[in-house]
């Protein structure tokens, strides 16, 4: 599937990103908040991202989310 997203080009100068770059950060951080709020298993919030569950999880780490899904009580 294919999605269309108009970006204003000063928010690309602000964020000092070409917009392949920028496509790649919207994915990831898109990927990140569904897995963390569980709406996708990290195998579909990767797939989402474009990336191997590995750096997936490296991806998260990186963003401070926690790949642990679930309530606090469940732990």
């Amino acid at each position: 599937m294919k999605l269309e997203i108009e970006i204003p080009d000063s928010s690309l100068s602000a964020l000092r990103q070409a917009p392949k770059e920028f496509t790649a950060c919207l994915r990831l951080m898109a990927a990140a908040k569904l897995y963390e709020v569980g709406d996708l298993s990290q195998e579909r919030a990767a797939e989402l991202a474009g990336q191997s569950r590995q750096e997936f999880l490296a991806s998260l780490s990186r963003l401070r989310v926690s790949p642990f899904q679930g309530v606090e009580e469940d732990f």
